[in-house]
Parts: C-alpha cells; sequence; structure tokens
C-alpha cells in the first residue's frame, strides 16, 4: 500500500503488558512503535498518511492465531469455503489460521495440499496455513511435507472423514520419530468409544439423547488416546500439539512448570469447551455436538484454571460448520462441530468481563502462543519489523448475534441471541485495513505462513 498507516492513541496489550501508544506500519510491517512519552524516530509532521485510525479508548492487540479450523474446501463447500470462513474470522479478528486435512479428497498428498494452496491464495482474507494429513498408509507422502512452509502434521487418533484413522502402532512409531514436522493429534480412543456406542445403541437404538454425548465420546477416552500421544512424543522427542482438551483428567499430563517457548509438548483448549458444558445440551441440542464432546462443569472450570496456569498453552476454535439440517439429524446422523471464528475473540472477552483471564492472558493464549508453538515467522506479536496483523477491539460496546450479522455461510451459531459486551472495531492484515465496523474495505488475499523449524 501506499503511504503509511497510523493506529493512534491506542492502547496496547501485547507481551503481558498494556500501555499507551501510537503505531505506525509501512509497506504491510510494523515499522514504529511510539509508547506515550517517548520520542518518535521521525516527526510525525512531515509524514503523509494514507490512512489515520484514531483508536481512542480502543485496544490493540495482535492479530489471532487459529490453529484449528475446518473450512470445508475443497470437496464439502455446502458447509462452507475458505474466502467464507476466511472473510468471518478476520471480522472476528483472527488474521491467521490453521486448517485441517479432512476435506474431499482429504489431503493425504503433496498433490492435494497444494492445490487447497493454491485456493486459499486466491481466496483467502486472512493469512493461512494447511496441514498435511496422516493416514495408515501415506508415510513416504508425510515425508516430503516442507517444515518451512507447512504448519505441521495432522493425526487423527480417533475417527475421522475419510481414510485418516491412524490405529497402527508402528505407523504411529514412524510418525512421532519425524523429528521436524510439528504432530498435531485429535487424540479420541477409538476402540473405548465404539464400545460405548454398542451400549448405547443397544439401549437407546438409534435415537440416543444428546446428552449421552459426553458418556459416548468418553472422558476415558480422551485419556487414553492423550496418554498414548504424550508418551510417544516423549520417547521419540517430537513436537507434539494436542488439539482440543476437554477433560480435567488430561491436564495432569502436562506441563506448568515451563514457558511455551521451552516446551515440545503443548496443549490446547477450544472455545466452546470454555463457554459451554454439559448441562447445556438441554437448551442447545445437537447443536453443541462437537468432538470431543462438550464435558462437565468441573472440566470447564478445570480448563479455565489450566490455561491461567500456563498448563494449557492456545486458545483456538475448531470451527467446523455444518449446515442446519445436518445438525438436527438423530444423534448418530447428527454431524459433529460447529463455526466459531466469527465470535472466539468476543467470548474471551466476555470471560475478561467476568474476571475470569486477563487481556494480557488472552492475548498470550490466542496470539503469542500460537506463534511460539508453531514457530511462526514474524508474526503473533507487536513489534517493530513483523507482520502488521492487528485486531481493534471496544470492550464497551454491546451488541446481539443475530441471523444478520453472522457471517457463516451454514448461517447459525449456537451462540445466537448472546449479546457480547465487547466489539472488533478494526482487523488489519498485513498492514491493509481488511475490516473496519462492519464493513469489508480490503479483500487482498492473505499471505502463505513460514515457519522457522531450527
Amino acid at each position: 500500500m501506499s503511504g503509511k498507516l497510523i493506529i493512534a492513541n491506542a492502547t496496547v496489550v501485547n507481551e503481558k503488558q498494556i500501555y499507551a501508544a501510537d503505531i505506525i506500519i509501512e509497506n504491510g510491517l510494523i515499522s514504529q512503535i511510539i509508547k506515550k512519552g517517548s520520542k518518535p524516530q521521525q516527526s510525525s509532521g512531515s509524514v503523509t498518511f494514507s490512512e489515520v485510525i484514531d483508536a481512542a479508548g480502543l485496544y490493540v492487540f495482535p492479530g489471532c492465531i487459529d490453529d484449528q479450523v475446518h473450512f470445508r474446501e475443497p470437496g464439502l463447500t455446502h458447509k462452507a469455503d475458505i474466502f467464507t470462513e476466511s472473510r468471518a474470522a478476520v471480522a472476528g479478528g483472527i488474521t491467521s489460521y490453521m486448517d485441517m486435512p479432512n476435506t474431499k479428497p482429504p489431503v493425504l498428498t503433496q498433490k492435494a495440499l497444494e492445490e487447497k494452496y493454491a485456493i486459499a491464495a486466491e481466496k483467502s482474507l486472512a493469512n493461512y496455513s494447511f496441514y498435511m494429513g496422516a493416514s495408515n498408509d501415506n508415510f513416504d507422502e508425510v515425508c516430503k511435507t516442507n517444515p518451512d512452509e507447512v504448519c505441521g502434521l495432522k493425526i487423527f487418533m480417533g475417527s475421522s472423514t475419510g481414510n485418516m484413522l491412524v490405529d497402527d502402532i508402528e505407523i504411529l512409531k514412524k510418525l512421532f520419530a519425524l523429528k521436524q514436522l510439528l504432530i498435531a493429534t485429535h487424540c479420541e480412543d477409538e476402540n473405548i468409544i465404539q464400545k460405548k456406542t454398542a451400549q448405547y445403541k443397544k439401549k437407546y437404538g438409534q435415537h440416543v439423547p444428546i446428552e449421552c454425548h459426553p458418556e459416548i465420546r468418553s472422558r476415558e477416552a480422551c485419556y487414553e488416546s492423550t496418554l498414548k500421544a504424550v508418551n510417544l512424543a516423549k520417547e521419540y522427542g517430537t513436537r507434539l500439539h494436542v488439539l482440543h482438551l476437554s477433560t480435567a483428567e488430561e491436564l495432569s499430563l502436562f506441563s506448568s512448570e515451563k514457558l511455551t517457548h521451552h516446551k515440545r509438548i503443548t496443549a490446547e483448549v477450544c472455545v466452546h469447551h470454555l463457554v459451554f458444558n454439559s448441562d447445556d445440551y438441554q437448551t442447545h441440542g445437537r447443536l453443541i455436538k462437537w468432538n470431543p464432546a462438550i464435558k462437565e462443569k468441573r472440566d470447564q472450570r478445570a480448563l479455565l484454571d489450566a490455561i491461567n496456569n500456563n498448563t494449557i498453552d492456545v486458545i483456538a476454535t475448531d470451527h467446523a460448520p455444518h449446515s442446519y439440517i445436518e445438525k438436527q439429524q438423530p444423534y448418530f446422523d447428527a454431524s459433529s462441530g460447529g463455526p466459531m471464528v466469527q465470535h472466539a475473540l468476543v467470548a474471551m472477552l466476555e470471560m475478561y468481563h467476568q474476571n475470569k483471564i486477563s487481556l494480557e492472558t488472552i492475548v498470550d493464549k490466542m496470539c503469542h502462543a500460537p506463534a511460539i508453538c508453531y514457530r511462526i515467522q514474524n508474526r503473533g506479536f507487536i513489534r517493530e519489523g513483523y507482520h502488521a496483523d492487528l485486531t481493534i477491539v471496544d470492550l464497551n460496546d454491546p451488541w446481539e448475534v443475530s441471523p444478520q450479522n453472522i457471517l457463516y455461510k451454514c448461517g447459525w451459531t449456537p451462540l445466537m441471541g448472546k449479546i457480547f459486551k465487547s466489539r472488533v472495531t478494526h482487523t488489519i492484515v498485513n498492514g491493509n485495513l481488511a475490516y473496519q465496523r462492519g464493513e469489508f474495505l480490503n479483500t487482498q488475499p492473505g499471505q502463505r505462513l513460514l515457519f522457522n523449524t531450527l
């Protein structure tokens, strides 16, 4: 972009500090951070700014990085696609995302992986990366993955779409022995789930009450699978990131004693496991059917505590939209997953208003920690020389989620009717003002994320 962009009079939340500053952006990068009371490198009076954002009364965060989304393209675009969901993400303050491989066809070859990158290069409004997928029989393809250009390898250690369940222990050992690729796992023990499924089918037939979902996708299934992944990672020295923890028991497998950048084994929690608990099945039904299942209040409390004590490193969404009709089918046919990228940040800010979490911790877990875990180049922080991916929020501008302001292609959310106290006012992607108060001002595609493997 020509000229310079300045965000003036901002309250910046970054690297565990909150301070007043002006932020100057040039050529897509943060060129200056002028803290209140400090002297700028160059007099602003001699500079022509192409855009001035007066952020008085507003807070500026690094752009959020979502390490787990399902944007459904290719093959499942009746649910969502890269354009619609990246647009919703930008409106929600998410400037970068990492998309999962269980599309149609699944991403089990380098050709399929690069085809997704080609789509995103044309259509994605946010920055992007795509996981390589693993199966029991694509090890040679996995080994071709370039760790400098691909966020990681996704292993489903529980059932998933297509041929993506990895249950061959010898294959798992070979995959975990790969040193340079980060491995991200979905951990639910398939044998335990199948036994529970048979029990509940015998009792209820096809019409299992949704309240039984966390009993079928049980805490035992989660714990045993997560334990297996952690043990394999310890044995082989793997960079392991365990996705969407959902139980209090799993937390014992992770460390709170080290900062994220000193850990080789890290953990993530998703917003829906913090917002909902098993009591909510009565009112929300199959709309909150996720895998792993939403569990009890004690799990919900334990997960939030684990964020605050650094046992959990990352907060993400597992954004996984389905059509409303698909969610309303009988239990076994109802799709698991739901949309979240547009509302994840404001949902966490609601917890800030409830004194459950600090602004600094939200930024740490949604911006800094994903960049650290995945070793993303020059993103996730407000630093001079870094890509200008920024989110501006008003902490005191209430609004209600309604059909008129939902941007997901599926057109629904389990948060319908929720009133949030905070609002994303602006989102800047690579120095471009992409979103401002309900309007998309710049539809320039985002950039492919790059990674430091050393």
